[in-house]
């Protein structure tokens, strides 16, 4: 963004305070659009002497030609301000208003004003953040998150870092937050993404040519890519068209996991799957849809797969498009063995989850011997155990674990959770757009294993599956929670909106 900035104005002539004209602007309208009219209403604006607080009192103008009742709190003397901030707090002093400068002795009185507001603006720290917040600072951002009200953040939540997404000591909570051009990173990572609140991106005058020519190592996947890129289906297809998917899944007591995952693969568009499971749950498993066919195979006598599982599976898999392995798949010994046979010796692509990943902790080398593409999808927790690491110190540097983990594993690796993030071979990184947290709850895993397996099968390669999958997973869980709310939808109600989520994405004919 400093780049950005600094280019827009050295090569296309945009003024920086054209440039703050403008983030101001959008930061009033997306106001309107969500409240309403802002005339009659109390607005109080935290300003700090930076970029940030200059932004904040170009809305703090806006709000006042809009007959809003604006207080402007500064955190900082006005000799303290800097370039434009200093000329947009001159420009809101040609009207008469009062600015009142925060002070320790004199902080009931922001307290007492927060309280009394419709809305408040959080333009205290940007994108130049790089110390924890302490002192005067960190009084008023407690002051604004006990305040009880709407609070909208300018470009990213104060005390949020911008490319971590760490809190900085306190920062923040805001309802909405408007960031400029292009989305931060620490807007789309936890914790960062919990402040933000609903995160509007708004233009501001960055040529879209200067955003294309930076390299950038970490992509935002939104609903232009998998539009772009999912395929319409020829009047000439039969379900062969579409592949086969091997669903190597399943125990005793977990036969739902490989019931939802096979299912989710037919939803996606697979045109066949079959589901290999220990013998013993072949005519057990009452919920295994009817279009799902099954490969029973030798068992353990804790009902998992048994060593002599793995030579019909790899004979079966022959002529197959892709296997889903681990969803319910237990952790016995025996079983272990098989799926470490599988990854060593099959010629198709894989998507390893759950006890598939759970049996690789202390096997690592095996991803090595791989014969055929991978993709692993491992929760927070699951991430943590294949590296020998903590599920704490995997969430606290998402990225980073991600890119190391592709660098060390010929793999691509989908490390869920909110803001999922999908790591490929090339060694870049995208950070997924959908989801909510109603799907925080059993099976969604399973299901996404589907559906990745399920987009291998139809052409797609493993790496664009990988995006497309975890996208089109995330947008049925919106649908659903649109449809019955965020609290109790179960992973069923995403499988049903598979179809919808895939027609939406694709856009009209």
């Amino acid at each position: 963004m400093k780049t950005l900035d600094r280019r827009t104005i050295d090569e296309f002539h945009i003024p920086a305070n054209v440039l703050m004209e403008n983030a101001g602007l959008r930061v009033v309208e997306e106001i309107e659009k969500t409240w309403g009219a802002v005339n009659g209403k109390t607005v109080t604006v935290a300003a700090g002497k930076g970029n940030n607080g200059g932004d904040g009192l170009v809305v703090a103008r806006h709000l006042r030609e809009r007959s809003a009742r604006v207080n402007v709190f500064l955190l900082a003397p006005p000799e303290q301000l800097t370039g434009e901030t200093r000329a947009n707090l001159e420009r809101y002093q040609r009207q008469p208003g009062q600015v009142f400068v925060v002070k320790d002795e004199k902080l009931d009185d922001l307290t007492q004003t927060l309280a009394q507001s419709d809305l408040i603006v959080d333009a205290i720290f940007g994108t130049g953040l790089s110390a924890p917040v302490e002192g005067l600072a960190a009084r008023v951002i407690a002051a604004i998150n006990g305040a009880g009200k709407p609070v909208v953040a300018v470009d990213l939540p104060s005390g949020i870092h911008t490319d971590t997404g760490q809190v900085m000591g306190c920062a923040v909570k805001a309802t909405v937050t408007v960031t400029f051009a292009a989305p931060k990173r620490g807007l789309l990572l936890y914790p960062g993404s919990d402040h933000a609140g609903r995160l509007k991106i708004a233009e501001i005058g960055i040529p879209s040519a200067l955003v294309r020519q930076l390299p950038a190592s970490v992509q935002w996947l939104t609903a232009a890519e998998v539009s772009e890129g999912l395929t319409r289906r020829p009047l000439s297809a039969h379900k062969g068209t579409f592949g086969h998917v091997l669903v190597i899944a399943g125990s005793v007591g977990k036969g739902g996991a490989a019931a939802m995952t096979s299912l989710s693969a037919l939803r996606v568009g697979a045109g066949l799957v079959t589901l290999a499971l220990p013998v013993g749950l072949d005519g057990t498993l009452r919920d295994r849809p009817l279009e799902i066919m099954t490969l029973p195979l030798p068992q353990t006598a804790d009902q998992s797969l048994g060593p002599g599982a793995l030579e019909p599976l790899l004979k079966f898999a022959q002529d197959k498009s892709v296997a889903a392995v681990g969803p319910g798949l237990s952790t016995h010994p025996e079983t272990a063995k098989v799926v470490h046979g599988l990854i060593s010796r099959l010629t198709i692509p894989m998507v390893i989850d759950a006890d598939g990943l759970n049996v690789l902790v202390g096997h690592l080398d095996l991803l090595k011997q791989a014969r055929a593409p991978m993709v692993l999808t491992p929760h927070p927790g699951e991430m943590a155990r294949l590296i020998g690491s903590s599920t704490h110190a995997v969430q606290t540097d998402r990225l980073g674990v991600a890119a190391d983990f592709v660098k060390r594993h010929p793999v691509t690796l989908v490390l869920k959770g909110a803001r999922t993030i999908i790591a490929d071979r090339s060694g870049v990184l995208t950070i997924n757009s959908t989801g909510n947290p109603g799907m925080a709850t059993a099976g969604t895993g399973d299901v996404l294993t589907g559906m990745i397996a399920g987009l291998i099968a139809q052409g797609y390669p493993p790496d664009q599956a990988a995006r497309f999958g975890v996208y089109l997973h995330g947008l049925a869980g919106d649908l659903a929670a649109t449809d019955v709310g965020e609290v109790g939808f179960i992973a069923g109600d995403l499988i049903q909106r598979i179809p919808a989520a895939i027609t939406k994405a694709m856009g009209p004919d």
